[in-house]
């Protein structure tokens, strides 16, 4: 396992225009029922996005999605490769990497929002530290905590999660220098479960589903940590999904795709539609996102002695 201290500088990405791309390859026959594209995606959400493409290639036996999985920051890079049709990340291009776009192919990207997601807060089972406000997250994340707690983000460089923080979070101060990186989510919830005094970020979609044999398993290794609520003070939550949903927990973000192809009928397109479709924002759903485009029902319940 390869851990790094961050130093933190981040700098705009630069797209750098290539031909094939890494022996990603698209055709000019492929539509949204044949063919192969390649897609960047924010490594947070591999869980759900692979159980998408398995479902869709299951429908369209003709198709192959060649996923790679990376930090944020290389999948907008790669919207400079030619063969990536489609990224999914959690923001929306600038306009100067939408002009990028429009000047380097002579076509517009399509940017849609699929669903929503939230930044999972994990502790050691052990730790007496579980219940976090905001301030004490941005104590923790900029070294002035009462304990020494060790923030643990999921990649060697500018993931969405670190992107996240540091906006969202930080707004200007400086992350601590004790602050660890992984090569991986899995490898923070392994670092966390080894070591008491970490704190870890993670996607949501990598440890929500408690009906995930293996997200259930990480759940015997880690715990979940609750943030105080937006709505109610004193009172903390955890990432559940009619938290996200009704905004009560505090760290949400989007999961954006954003299409550089020109068919309309092409395979970036079916796939983006298969996502916002019924069958694949009940993925979504089950990988314990918010979906974007199909309704939640949060019903009030009630516990009674019998």
């Amino acid at each position: 396992m390869l851990w790094i201290r961050y130093r933190w500088i981040f700098v705009p990405a630069l797209f750098i225009i290539t031909g094939c791309g890494s022996g990603n390859e698209t055709t000019g026959n492929n539509r949204y029922d044949r063919g192969h594209i390649a897609i960047s995606a924010d490594e947070s959400f591999k869980p759900v996005i692979d159980s998408q493409v398995q479902v869709y290639e299951a429908k369209y036996p003709n198709v192959k999605l060649n996923v790679l999985y990376k930090p944020e920051a290389d999948c907008i890079r790669d919207l400079g490769v030619d063969s990536v049709k489609m990224v999914i990340i959690t923001r929306r291009l600038h306009p100067e990497e939408k002009q990028f776009i429009v000047d380097s192919f002579q076509l517009a990207p399509e940017q849609m929002l699929l669903a929503f997601d939230a930044i999972a807060v994990i502790v050691h089972p052990e730790s007496g530290e579980f219940l976090f406000s905001m301030n004490d997250l941005k104590e923790i994340l900029t070294g002035k905590f009462r304990k020494n707690l060790i923030p643990v983000f999921d990649g060697l460089k500018a993931t969405s999660t670190v992107r996240f923080i540091v906006d969202s979070l930080l707004r200007g101060d400086s992350l601590t220098g004790k602050a660890l990186a992984a090569k991986s989510s899995e490898e923070v919830m392994d670092y966390v479960s080894k070591n008491p005094e970490a704190v870890g970020f993670i996607g949501v979609s990598w440890i929500g589903n408690k009906d995930d044999e293996k997200q259930a398993s990480f759940l015997t290794k880690v715990k979940l940590a609750e943030l105080e609520s937006t709505d109610q003070p004193g009172k903390y939550v955890q990432p559940v999904q009619a938290n996200i949903y009704n905004r009560r927990y505090p760290i949400i973000r989007e999961l954006v795709a954003i299409i550089k192809e020109k068919p309309r009928d092409g395979l970036a397109h079916g796939f983006r539609n298969f996502m916002t479709s019924e069958k694949g924002q009940l993925i979504f759903r089950r990988a314990y996102l918010v979906p974007a485009y199909m309704q939640f029902i949060v019903r009030p319940t009630q516990l009674r002695d019998d």
